[in-house]
């Protein structure tokens, strides 16, 4: 949530205006002028500079490092050695460790430290007390396994000469080929180079050195020795080593240039994907300029950016420095593990085939280049080779998304704010009124007492238990926001502990920092700091956040941080957190460190309760926050584009393993017209994350407002929704379970179709073969949708057909959502409306069976678990598998459950929960319960040998569409093995 114009007391209002009025002035769109381009961040342009230089001098070009082949040693699947930067102008050789770790998990882990930082041989100006070392501690964040080393990795006999060959991966596929001189990596998976690093001698690690203080010219020598500073090599431009000011804030840099680059080529593949948070298409554009390319790199800078731009590689609230290649076979990437400020670089080198080879393609290489500000390199190398194995390694890695609450998934409506706890207790029964369907009503800041987080506002607030009270009467629940300032104001308990505890982030001398939110003055906690995290768990106890209840969750906004009068609406880089590190070291994870305190809080807020699930909402993210919550894309803007832009968004976060994703739907600034908004909800039903939201300043827009027939269109949309809630969970247990993304893009379903690669305005639900492709086109009455092969699709609601390889339009009225179901798969829905997803728990299946016209197998998969405890991890689930044998043409339910203590008490209770209908639709001609009955049997049941019959209604093919047919109450339960025989005569 970010505004121009937010309610303030008067008192706040005039000094904020008086020392800040630039923060708040009305604005249109982003003020690119608040943020750094490459030009303006200083290691950013001599890194590009040092690249350019590399580039131009290619053919005499070499990089200057080099790996002393008699520091090399290997053990246990780890090689050590010393990389040397040689300083020509002295002759000293910069010592670099080197430490590349071959994993059992296939990856390989390539470090590069500096030794003199290491042994703390430097020496800090300004009387700093920031820490020596490069930071190296990202890994504690955002790492949480796959780090055993392998134990078949070895050093291959036949390495040749000035190279060291080591073979590692599964049977032995993968080679690391490490030239000495200058130092470079190959990465081959089956003899064939898929990754090299410093192919094109772009590392660079910027040394300490001390400042040499430099005389002024003698007088009359002024203009040469301006002639001179014209000449000097940019990537040596010192201008920048020593202090740098941007929008009036000076960071001291008390370590001098200190950032790491290389470059990471991908030979043969032309698409990159991942590096999230970012505009534009899924597959990686191009950033050296030229026709639809962008000039500036991609940047990684969690920032709080307010009405964004479209198709930018500007920064946005978010960073995971994770990249995909992929061309039709083989899928490789990247994991850049560096927290401060980073920017890539991407070109595309194409080299066309020989016109007298026949049948052979032109080939495209994507190039990258990769600098961040501080710290170490760092990176992991990931050979795939498919999407879905790189999805189980990244998340054995860096944790699997969260398996959150049922409630979660549902539909979520906001705004900035609801007034009172009237407003709120109105709004809930407005919902049931008009029979719409929602889960979780949220509070924006204006909950608090003059913005004091914890507090409740007795004046607008004054019973906050009796409107959690209603809500939970119908399942409901309430997200409150906790932000990471804490207002610095007397009489605070909160601000008063913080300080007296030293539990908050200093400046760089050593002051607890102040800087300007919401609340004005503000302190803030330091996360970084285990002594926090353990106070922070304290405050949401229900003793202590009074007012709370069971059903209350927390929404931790601006935490990347988003400062009014930092530079670049963010904390100074001189900032000192817990440990002596300076924030620019950091910068990227402290979104993370507030969820993880915040998740850690709210799993147990009583001694007394059973430890549930959290759910946390956060803008701010890095590698590791899909363990702890879900995000969204920010304070985008009601209008057409940023409906457009949502789709590749959320699909590059699952793609970067964040998958539980959602963007504001109906835009948060402006009012949307009533198509837009229609729009908006027939998209975000495709989200991971739904939710509605809004700016204090727009209209009111529940559902409820819109009016006939909108509001009625959007009904159907968010039952549409609630109906998908068996496989929207069954998807996220998926990604929980595998790494699996939850909506997914053409190319990670259909990895060999080259034409669907950059494909963004469509996706798959989960397994379930569902395809959606949303209209954002303004006044669009069709929408065009691909498919990648001859499998027959078939529309969700008419059944008729949609097949052939290739873009087919589809009809999209407004009251149409495009949405197709592809032959060969099953997937679970609950057909009764409901208020809220926690009154559907016991409600009974539908299983809809999606076939071609011959008939042939489908298969699908159901989870469920109490969608609100962690006992799912004690066997307390049910984990179906159905499988369509089109030779038998039976329909049989398979157990996938692993047992724990608790399994047969949960299946117990489940008891009566059955499959209410079958639907198969593109039902054979033959059989399908032709006879109007088809045969059941279940395991346990005490019906004769030949089992029970069950009422089938077979529809003839009409038109276009697909024949189908119903079995009406079959008589199962959901958590039983059972078999429906479909054969003529059953």
């Amino acid at each position: 949530m970010r505004s121009s114009n937010g309610p303030f007391n008067w008192t706040a209002v005039f000094l904020l205006l008086s020392c800040l009025c630039t923060f708040f002035t009305p604005a249109l769109t982003v003020k690119k002028q608040d943020f750094k381009t490459c030009d303006q961040s200083g290691f950013c342009k001599r890194n590009r500079a040092y690249a350019d230089t590399a580039t131009s001098q290619s053919s005499t070009w070499s990089s200057p490092y080099i790996l002393d082949p008699s520091s090399i040693s290997f053990k246990s699947g780890q090689l050590t050695g010393t990389v040397l930067k040689p300083l020509p102008k002295s002759g000293e050789n910069i010592r670099l460790p080197l430490t590349i770790n071959f994993l059992e998990s296939g990856l390989a882990r390539v470090t590069i430290d500096e030794e003199k930082r290491q042994k703390g041989e430097i020496e800090l100006r300004h009387n700093s007390k920031a820490r020596k070392e490069r930071y190296n501690e990202a890994q504690k964040w955002a790492i949480i396994g796959g780090l055993e080393l392998s134990k078949g990795a070895a050093v291959s006999k036949d390495s040749e000469q000035g190279t060291t060959k080591v073979v590692y991966g599964p049977a032995s596929a993968y080679e690391a080929i490490i030239q000495h001189k200058p130092f470079a990596i190959d990465f081959k998976r089956d003899g064939e180079t898929h990754v090299q690093f410093n192919e094109r001698g772009f590392l660079n690690v910027e040394h300490w050195r001390p400042k040499i203080e430099k005389e002024p010219p003698k007088e009359g020598e002024e203009a040469k020795a301006e002639e001179e500073q014209k000449i000097v090599d940019p990537a040596e431009d010192e201008s920048t080593w020593w202090e740098e000011t941007f929008g009036g804030n000076t960071d001291s840099k008390p370590r001098g240039p200190e950032s790491v680059a290389l470059d990471v080529s991908f030979p043969g593949y032309e698409h990159v994907y991942g590096i999230p948070e970012h505009t534009g298409p899924l597959s990686l554009k191009q950033t050296r300029g030229g026709d639809g390319n962008h000039d500036d790199p991609y940047r990684l800078y969690n920032s709080d950016v307010f009405e964004y731009e479209m198709d930018s590689p500007m920064t946005l609230y978010g960073a995971i420095p994770f990249m995909q290649a992929h061309r039709s076979g083989s899928t490789v990437g990247i994991l850049w593990l560096n927290a401060a400020e980073t920017w890539i670089d991407i070109i595309k080198s194409k080299i066309s085939a020989n016109p007298l080879s026949l049948g052979i393609k032109g080939t495209t290489t994507t190039q990258t280049h990769w600098f961040s500000e501080a710290g170490l390199l760092d990176a992991f190398v990931f050979l795939g080779p498919t999407p879905q194995a790189i999805a189980k390694t990244y998340a054995d890695l860096t944790g699997y998304t969260q398996l959150p609450q049922q409630f979660a998934i549902a539909y979520h409506q906001c705004r900035w704010n609801y007034v009172t706890d009237e407003d709120v207790k109105d709004v809930d029964r407005k919902f049931d009124k008009h029979n719409i369907p929602y889960d979780v009503i949220w509070l924006d800041i204006e909950y608090t007492e003059e913005k004091k987080y914890f507090t409740w506002d007795p004046m607008t607030f004054p019973d906050p238990i009796g409107m959690q009270k209603q809500l939970d009467d119908h399942q409901r629940k309430l997200v409150a926001i906790i932000d990471p300032h804490i207002k610095n104001t007397a009489n605070y308990w909160v601000k008063d502990e913080l300080v007296s505890k030293d539990l908050a982030i200093k400046n760089k001398d050593g002051n607890v920092w102040d800087g300007w939110c919401w609340p004005g003055s503000s302190y803030w906690v330091d996360c970084f700091n285990p002594a926090a995290i353990e106070w922070w768990k304290g405050l949401f106890t229900y003793e202590r956040f009074k007012g709370s209840a069971r059903n209350l969750f927390v929404w931790n906004d601006m935490n990347e941080p988003s400062v009014f009068n930092g530079p670049e609406t963010t904390s100074p880089k001189d900032n000192m957190h817990y440990g002596d590190w300076e924030h620019r070291d950091l910068h990227n994870i402290n979104g993370l460190t507030f969820v993880n305190a915040t998740y850690q809080a709210t799993v147990q807020r009583s001694k007394s309760e059973t430890p549930t699930r959290p759910f946390i909402l956060t803008r701010s993210f890095y590698v590791g926050s899909q363990r702890m919550g879900a995000m969204w894309t920010g304070d985008n803007q009601a209008q057409w584009p940023h409906l457009k832009a949502s789709l590749p968004m959320v699909l590059n976060n699952g793609i970067a393993g964040f998958p539980f994703a959602g963007a504001d739907v109906g835009g948060f600034f402006g009012n949307p017209e009533k198509e837009l908004l229609v729009r908006w909800y027939q998209t975000g039903v495709f989200y991971p994350f739904f939710r509605a939201h809004a700016h204090i300043d727009t209209r009111r827009r529940e559902p409820y407002l819109a009016g006939s027939p909108y509001k009625e269109i959007i009904t159907q949309a968010l039952r549409l929704r609630y109906a998908l809630l068996p496989a929207w969970y069954t998807a996220f247990h998926e990604a929980h379970t595998t790494g699996a993304p939850i909506v997914r893009p053409n190319w990670w379903v259909h990895p060999a179709d080259e034409r669907g690669f950059a494909l963004d305005a469509q996706l798959y639900l989960g397994s379930t073969g569902l395809l959606a492709a949303p209209v954002t086109d303004e006044s669009a009455t069709t929408v065009d949708v691909y498919l990648p092969d001859d499998t027959p699709y078939y529309d969700y609601t008419s059944y008729e057909i949609v097949k052939g390889r290739g873009a087919h339009t589809l009809a999209a009225p407004l009251e149409k959502i495009p949405l197709l179901m592809r032959a060969g798969h099953i997937f679970p829905r609950r057909d009764r409306p409901r208020r809220s997803s926690g009154l559907m728990r016991h409600d009974p299946l539908t299983l809809v069976v999606v076939l071609d016209a011959a008939g042939s197998g489908a298969e699908g998969t159901l989870y469920l678990d109490d969608g609100e405890s962690f006992d799912y991890e004690q066997g307390v689930y049910i984990h179906r598998k159905f499988v369509y044998d089109g030779a038998t043409q039976t329909l049989r339910s398979e157990d996938l459950g692993v047992g724990g203590k608790k399994s047969e008490a949960y299946v117990a209770s489940m008891r009566g929960v059955r499959v209410e209908r079958v639907v198969v639709v593109g039902a054979p001609v033959e059989g399908a319960g032709r006879g109007g009955q088809v045969t059941v049997q279940e395991e346990g049941s005490k019906a004769s040998g030949g089992g029970k019959k069950a009422e089938c209604v077979f529809h003839e093919a009409k038109g276009k569409s697909a024949a189908w047919a119903v079995v009406r109450d079959p008589g199962v339960e959901i958590g039983s093995g059972w078999k429906i025989d479909f054969s003529a005569g059953a």
